[in-house]
This record gives C-alpha cells, sequence and structure tokens, in this order.
C-alpha cells in the first residue's frame, strides 16, 4: 500500500500499459519482453512496501521499470546470441491502410529507440511517455538539466535515425 493509499493491484493496472512500452524499447523478443514485464512487477511489489511519497507513483514505477530494463538488458548481453523472431507491433485503427502507415512508424520508431546508447534511450523513453523533465530527473536519479540535455540529444539522434530509415 503507497502512503496515496493505493494498492500493489491498483499500481500495476494504472502504470500496466507504462510498463509494457518501457519493456517493448528494451526487448524485441516477446517472450523475453513479457519476462522482463513480470520482473519489473516484482521489483514493483517487493519495492512498494518502502514508497515514501517523495515522488510521484508513476516516477516512482517508471525508476524501477527503467533499472530493472538495463539490469536485464546487461545480463541478456552475456548470454549467447539467438536469432530474433519477426517483430510485430500491434496496429490500431478501422483503416488497413492507416493501420499499416501507423505500424510501419511505431516500427521505426522503435528501432531508433532500440540503436540508442543506453542513457539516450532511457531518456527518450519516457519522454515518449509523456514524462516532463522533472520526472524524468526523478526517475532516473539525475538533474533537470541533464534530463533536458539528454532529451535533446536523444531527440536529434531520432530525428535524424527516423530520416535515415525513411530515405532508405
Amino acid at each position: 500500500m503507497t502512503e496515496d493509499g493505493l494498492s500493489f493491484e491498483q499500481v500495476i493496472r494504472t502504470y500496466s500499459g507504462l510498463l509494457s512500452r518501457i519493456a517493448l524499447a528494451y526487448e524485441l523478443d516477446p517472450s523475453q519482453r513479457e519476462d522482463l514485464k513480470q520482473e519489473m512487477i516484482l521489483a514493483i511489489w517487493r519495492a512498494l512496501p518502502s514508497f515514501r511519497g517523495q515522488s510521484s507513483v508513476k516516477t516512482y514505477v517508471a525508476s524501477i521499470a527503467q533499472k530493472r530494463a538495463v539490469t536485464h538488458v546487461s545480463r541478456q548481453r552475456r548470454l549467447p546470441a539467438t536469432e530474433e523472431l519477426g517483430e510485430e507491433v500491434p496496429a490500431g485503427g478501422p483503416q488497413p491502410d492507416e493501420a499499416a502507415i501507423a505500424s510501419d512508424r511505431r516500427s521505426r520508431l522503435l528501432a531508433a529507440v532500440r540503436m540508442l546508447s543506453a542513457a539516450q534511450r532511457e531518456t527518450a523513453t519516457l519522454m515518449l511517455e509523456g514524462f516532463s523533465f522533472a520526472e524524468i530527473a526523478d526517475t532516473l536519479g539525475i538533474t533537470t538539466n541533464a534530463a533536458m540535455l539528454r532529451c535533446q540529444r536523444a531527440k536529434a539522434s531520432l530525428i535524424e535515425q527516423m530520416g535515415s530509415t525513411h530515405a532508405g
């Protein structure tokens, strides 16, 4: 139970989408991505009793999820390489052509995010989730100015990568 009176179940229900999107930014393989999300949920369950309200629940959850994702990626790099499965990004929308365009954009953006350095990927993921510079700073344990700088660099890298993937 958080100081706001939120139960673990309410926190997970509220931030499940955020956890899924953070996991998606770090893990391509669907089964590994689901494992990563479960690791995030377990880490939140363990950490939630020590939440003291020094930040929002959203930044607390995102911070735990980011740290678990970084640990997951570094652990995966030590494992032998396996063949990656095809990437499926679910698309919404009634028109198939619009859905295909949106799916292609999401796939290109996701590929571009995965090509960023770890620090920029963390920042970009939170930026794309709509976190403010202050929330990004709280989540990552950096200053607001450092968060703004990382966001600018990540955004420039994404624009460059999206432009080159669009042209190619």
